[in-house]
């Protein structure tokens, strides 16, 4: 018989904790002197006593591992619980603001997708603007643990190509994300202090600098301000970019790094294929810049940047409205957005290895056609690929494409154009956040969609957040059966 427990006992925990952390917004409210607090306060006893309830009642069940059923159940029933009662201080905040609006909110923060359907940033009370960036923050170490402990476990999307990085967990899946998760969390903790430091030199004030920071290093997107990035300019741009590209980059290497070990850094495929991208995709904007408008100037070159990094490692920041940059561009986004950037990383979308791995099978079949006698094995960083891994990374790219589908045609019946129903499904499901168009483009946002429209998003945040695969194994009756 299946046991739920030690499910809900890891989902009631980190629920309470996430009730904890509605502290540091209510403390900054009551310093402002704004009257917000309250809603804060209400979130937090309501968080803190239903998780705690949860995990009292479950702690009975709790053993050592968990099976591979409990294991998916648990990786998407964490990103439901979450956004449900982080939705919460926006709701009680704002009494007149439907819960749709709260939960599609909060999603977005936690899936690190960055999709927002607030407006009047500018004058929100700042620990509300505190929340979005928490819940980015919060978010985006999560997914690292999820995407080093748990999907490499369940087999999910290629993934498995990664549990020979030392992180074996098959059979001791909580102990070792226990150990796996503070050695990560020191880093990313590093990260943003030295981001919020970064800002803070280039003339952001603390605050801006502290949210803007959090929402970096997730590469969530989230802003402070209805211009999003565009409030600022010139150096914090620079900062922006530098700890957006580290934060792409597979945590498990920052890990080795800190403990003297450089050379897997250097070495990782990914690593070198995920800058090569970057490099190609500025240089041919930059080229495409003078070639078409002549403009080459210090500004142009930093605009290019800056959009183009937010757009590849999905954060979602925007600095400038590149709809009106020309057709090219905006079809070039549009791609650049189902690249991604690194798996073990806060970045989104498809990920540079799935790639890697997909050109290293096509590779080895085109030399099969012209020497069929040949044996032509696919390789990733120097080590065969198995059957099982390019079985998965294919079946993800088909997932992948299907899904995408199904909501841009589902976007399309709640009454949206061609253009953001498909730049929304995309954004969406590639966890990118801004999408294409005068809606939902980097000048919008999701506020104007109808209420059908936000619920497809909100299921495609959550389904592109955890890779597909483990959200639909879900609903296989055959899974639960095994």
């Amino acid at each position: 018989m299946f046991d739920i427990r030690p499910v809900g006992y890891v989902i009631g925990l980190l629920v309470a904790m996430l009730g904890l952390t509605m502290l540091a917004p209510l403390a900054v409210d009551l310093a402002e002197g704004t009257g917000h607090w309250p809603a804060f306060a209400e979130s937090a006893v309501i968080t803190v006593l239903v998780g705690g309830l949860m995990a009292l009642s479950c702690q009975n069940g709790v053993r050592e591992g968990l099976s591979i059923q409990q294991t998916f159940l648990l990786t998407t029933g964490v990103w439901l619980a979450l956004p449900l009662f982080g939705a919460l201080p926006f709701v009680l905040g704002a009494p007149e603001s439907q819960y749709v609006d709260a939960f599609f909110e909060a999603m977005s923060g936690l899936t690190t997708t960055g999709a927002t359907v607030l407006v009047g940033l500018d004058e929100m009370p700042k620990g509300l603007l505190l929340w979005r960036g928490l819940t980015q923050w919060l978010g985006g170490v999560g997914i690292i643990v999820v995407a080093m402990v748990f999907l490499p476990e369940l087999r999910v999307g290629g993934m498995q190509i990664f549990r020979s990085e030392g992180f074996d967990t098959f059979g001791k899946i909580l102990p070792r994300a226990t150990q796996i998760s503070s050695r990560i969390s020191s880093i990313y903790i590093a990260l943003t202090l030295l981001c919020t430091l970064g800002y803070v030199a280039v003339g952001m004030n603390a605050f801006d600098a502290t949210v803007h920071a959090m929402t970096t290093v997730a590469t969530g997107g989230f802003a402070n301000y209805d211009a999003s990035f565009g409030a600022f300019s010139g150096g914090a741009e620079y900062v922006a970019v530098v700890f957006m590209l580290l934060a792409a980059l597979p945590f498990v290497r920052f890990v080795q790094l800190s403990a003297g070990t450089a050379q897997p850094l250097f070495h990782d495929p990914q690593v070198k294929g995920f800058f090569l991208t970057a490099v190609s995709i500025v240089f041919i904007m930059c080229a495409w810049q003078v070639l078409q408008l002549e403009r080459f100037g210090e500004a142009d070159i930093r605009k290019i940047l800056f959009n183009v990094v937010s757009i590849l490692t999905g954060t979602g920041y925007a600095s400038a409205d590149y709809m009106q940059w020309g057709s090219f561009p905006i079809t070039l986004f549009f791609f650049v957005g189902l690249i991604g950037g690194c798996a073990g990383s806060t970045a989104c979308s498809i990920k540079i290895f799935r790639y890697q791995l997909l050109f290293s099978s096509v590779r080895a079949q085109i030399r099969k056609i012209k020497a069929p006698h040949g044996v032509f094995t696919p390789k990733y960083g120097g080590r065969a690929i198995s059957d099982d891994v390019l079985n998965s990374v294919m079946s993800f790219f088909v997932f992948f494409i299907v899904t995408l589908g199904i909501v841009a045609v589902a976007l399309s019946l709640t009454g949206l154009d061609f253009v953001t129903s498909v730049s929304g499904a995309s954004a969406a499901l590639a966890n990118i956040g801004p999408g294409l168009g005068d809606i939902i483009g980097p000048a919008g946002n999701y506020s104007d969609l109808n209420d059908a429209a936000k619920w497809v998003l909100i299921v495609a945040m959550l389904i592109g957040r955890l890779e597909l695969l483990a959200v639909y194994a879900l609903l296989m009756p055959a899974f639960w059966r095994g």
